[in-house]
């Protein structure tokens, strides 16, 4: 296998067809054959909410669940969690944004 280090994408050679497969198509493949897409989901939701929130909220956050486009957060403080529900719409837009790609639909704070 040859690297050419000049591009970002890590390429695999497929040795039936003779030709090269971008790693990223890949791993998507990989995902969908094995119906995985959905666990991978949950991961990238929970690092995205971290990411996105930041320390302050991520601190008072007890437990984060993401199933069928609901993500539900328990917190620790009630306080903070009136004061994100004024903010619901919005934290669900960045966190699609970040995730780049419309997976949450409702946010549920408890």
């Amino acid at each position: 296998m040859e690297h050419d280090i000049s591009t970002s994408a890590i390429v695999m050679r497929n040795n039936k067809k003779e030709e090269f497969v971008n790693m990223s198509d890949a791993l998507k493949d990989f995902k969908a054959q094995n119906k995985l897409v959905k666990g991978f989901e949950k991961v990238d939701v929970d690092m995205a909410w971290k990411e996105v929130m930041g320390a302050g909220v991520v601190s008072y956050t007890t437990q984060v669940r993401f199933l069928n486009g609901t993500l539900t957060v328990n917190l620790s403080s009630s306080v903070l969690r009136e004061e994100l529900l004024y903010g619901r719409t919005k934290i669900i837009a960045n966190l699609n944004e970040y995730l780049k790609k419309d997976v949450i639909v409702k946010l549920v704070l408890r």
